[in-house]
């Protein structure tokens, strides 16, 4: 059974170096642009390629996220800035965009291309699409449970990376546009606005049902006690959520996950504490699930949409400006706390008090004081920051005591040159020079070579053997062994900056030219008002039975944009999501393949798509520049769906909130009013836009495309 990977995110320079101590096998980072996280720190290109060679010395692979929807005008520089990842030897790119991943394939042979979770592949028939054009690895969806995971895995040859801990999304991932078309901000652009993290109202019937107000905030996945059970399934690499985390919580999580990961391979269970929970809980939390992961239905935290802490204690008085707890946890000076009331206080505590004497720390049982604004009798405490274990993080971190474990061989015979070998257990280096003198006075001793070949403390490296060959009465300068071992460890280093293959390839795609035409096509649920529609040149239907009732010509099924399992349809269908694309042969796409650029568009053509609907997330203008290009590059016309009339479903989740409050109808209403209706379809719940969305149509068929589609 081999050993999975721990990936850490990296979102600083400074949660690099957390992550490396931490133990990690890789991480995952991001430059300044089209990574999707925009908001955390990033790396600029010179720290780029510092931090590839810093992970490269520890053995640390690297993976760069590259993550976001391509718009047609950034193609270029896109493109110029993978030749920069390349060239300097990242591990692999972390990729959503469909048409740019096919001219990655091609333009840069060489080069790892890893499947984002943004792609959302979420079933085996579309790991089995990726496996087909040769990719190495897909991030699954994290809705995949580990039975669907097992399956994938039996059946499938290429790796897959699954997220064990962090943050998750209520939308299935690349499937969300709440963000987007509420606020502007795409969160496949990578700058979501946190939209599903704000309070809501259910309303059904005319009613408010919610008890809380974060109906659709989730907690955080934490599956440390399943460690066991990822290991056997074949997970290939256990990701860790977290680019917009600070280093110590980036510390703290891959260094328990490399001790749940190290203790089930060398003790054969998981060695994992109820006071490591406790710590994970104090860095951050929103409450912990084990997520659809493992087949838990409700995952939100409807209460508090931010970091919870640990509950410390109570309060028992306020009075003079000054609150009164009694504890039931230690508590010190410099922790940040939370009161939880009519209205939540927050504070750091720079001075505290026991019985009126000034104490920097108080244990369980005692009542401390300290100054605050207004609060309530019998709320609850909670501690949010730990500054003792912050500080312990940051010692461990700062400690750089992560080695590279190495061997040595040491020959001093006289006549002979000093030789040096050193070896990782991959790569082996020698320096051969000086020859041995014979000592004329005090002689050479093994302690003083010793001394002056273990000297490696400002390197990665740590000697876990040094063997030593020598003579009797010998003499080598120390300067010499000094000059004998920084050279052999720079040509150890060098080798472990190890170059990637570069290798420049060509684009060539062959597409089908197209007819110019204006045709109509709509969507609709129930067959009884088809009749109202039958003038349409396409009809799609997402109800299977009513599709079945309607045979006629142009009457379509709409595949589900989440399956584990596929009907058998001989006829043209529309997909929404990859695996249709493996299992059906006759297939239009739909807008949530999130299609924005033409290179996407010739890749599906040249694949046998019929028509592509484009993604919601494109303004006239940029339709116009994929139309354009396309003629210009491929000298041919395709074939472009536009979606001008709809209520857009702004996302799917597995997460059924109608059947959390136990009733059949239901829409969000947000703080100014707007009301949201939901669906649920296949089990899964859809979530609408709460204004119509209307496009000019004359202009979109001047531009080229050939089909406006209204949704019902």
């Amino acid at each position: 059974m081999k050993k999975p990977e721990l990936l850490a995110p990296a979102g600083s320079i400074e949660a690099l170096n957390a992550a490396i101590e931490a133990g990690c096998d890789a991480v995952y980072l991001s430059g300044k642009k089209y990574g999707a996280r925009t908001f955390a720190s990033n790396f600029s290109d010179e720290q780029l390629v510092d931090a590839i060679k810093l992970c490269h010395l520890y053995g640390v692979r690297v993976y760069v996220t590259v993550n976001t929807i391509i718009y047609e005008d950034e193609v270029d520089d896109f493109i110029k800035y993978i030749d920069f990842l390349h060239s300097n030897n990242v591990d692999a790119v972390i990729m959503q965009d469909i048409g740019m991943v096919d001219l990655v394939r091609k333009l840069f042979p060489n080069l790892e291309v890893h499947i984002s979770t943004q792609m959302h592949v979420h079933n085996m028939e579309g790991v089995k699409f990726f496996e087909n054009m040769g990719l190495k690895r897909v991030v699954l969806a994290r809705e995949t449970s580990i039975d669907v995971i097992r399956e994938i895995k039996k059946n499938c040859s290429v790796d897959l990376e699954v997220f064990v801990h962090g943050a998750l999304c209520i939308s299935y991932s690349g499937q969300c546009l709440m963000s987007s078309l509420i606020g502007g901000r795409s969160g496949n652009r990578g700058a979501c606005a946190g939209c599903c993290r704000l309070p809501y109202d259910l309303i059904s019937d005319g009613k408010k049902v919610n008890r809380d107000k974060y109906l659709i905030s989730t907690k955080d996945l934490m599956t440390l006690n399943h460690v066991g059970d990822l290991i056997e399934s074949g997970i290939d690499s256990f990701k860790i959520e977290g680019r917009m985390k600070r280093p110590e919580y980036v510390y703290l999580i891959v260094s328990l996950y490399r001790k749940a990961i190290d203790s089930y391979f060398d003790l054969g269970y998981v060695d994992i504490s109820d006071d490591d929970i406790i710590s994970m809980k104090k860095i951050f939390n929103r409450g912990f699930t084990n997520g659809f992961l493992f087949n838990e239905k409700f995952i939100i935290n409807s209460k508090r949409p931010n970091h919870m802490g640990i509950e410390i204690g109570q309060v028992v008085d306020y009075r003079d400006g000054f609150v009164y707890i009694k504890l039931k946890d230690m508590l010190n000076v410099h922790d940040g706390v939370r009161i939880v009331g009519k209205n939540d206080v927050g504070l750091s505590i720079d001075k505290m008090f026991v019985n009126k004497n000034s104490v920097s720390n108080a244990s369980n049982g005692s009542i401390v004081s300290f100054k605050c604004d207004k609060v309530d009798k019998n709320s609850i405490v909670l501690k949010t920051t730990d500054f003792l274990q912050l500080n312990d993080i940051n010692q461990k971190i700062n400690s750089k005591s992560r080695k590279v474990f190495i061997s040595g061989l040491i020959k001093l015979n006289k006549g002979n040159n000093v030789y040096l070998e050193l070896s990782d257990g991959i790569n082996k280096v020698s320096v051969s020079d000086y020859v041995v003198d014979s000592a004329l006075n005090k002689a050479l001793t093994r302690d003083q070579v010793i001394k002056q070949i273990d000297r490696l403390g400002g390197t990665v490296f740590k000697f876990n053997s040094l063997d030593i060959i020598m003579d009797d009465d010998i003499f080598v300068p120390v300067s010499v062994l000094n000059d004998i071992r920084r050279r052999a460890v720079d040509l150890l280093s060098s080798k472990r900056l190890y170059k990637t293959n570069y290798l420049k390839g060509t684009y060539d795609i062959k597409v089908s030219d197209f007819k110019h035409v204006h045709e109509k096509s709509c969507l609709i649920d129930d067959a009884s008002i088809y009749d109202k529609y039958s003038f349409y040149d396409y009809v799609y239907i997402d109800d299977y039975n009513s599709f079945k009732c309607l045979n006629y010509s142009n009457v379509y099924y709409k595949v589900p944009r989440v399956n584990n399992e596929y009907l058998n349809i001989n006829s043209r269908v529309l997909v929404g999501e990859i695996g249709s694309l493996y299992k059906y042969k006759n297939v239009d796409t739909d807008f949530s393949f999130n299609v924005v650029n033409s290179y996407s568009v010739a890749f599906l053509h040249s694949i046998g798509v019929n028509k592509i609907t484009l993604s919601y997330e494109l303004d006239l203008y940029r339709i116009k520049n994929i139309i354009d290009s396309y003629h210009e590059r491929y000298h041919a016309h395709p074939n472009l769906e536009v979606i001008v009339s709809a209520f857009e479903e702004m996302m799917v989740s597995k997460f059924n909130i109608l059947d959390y409050y136990g009733i059949s109808n239901g829409s969000l209403k947000d703080r100014f009013g707007n009301l949201y209706p939901i669906k649920i379809k296949n089990g899964n719940m859809y979530i609408y836009n709460y204004k119509r969305r209307n496009m000019d149509t004359q202009s979109l068929y001047d531009i080229g495309i050939n089909v406006l589609r209204i949704n019902v």
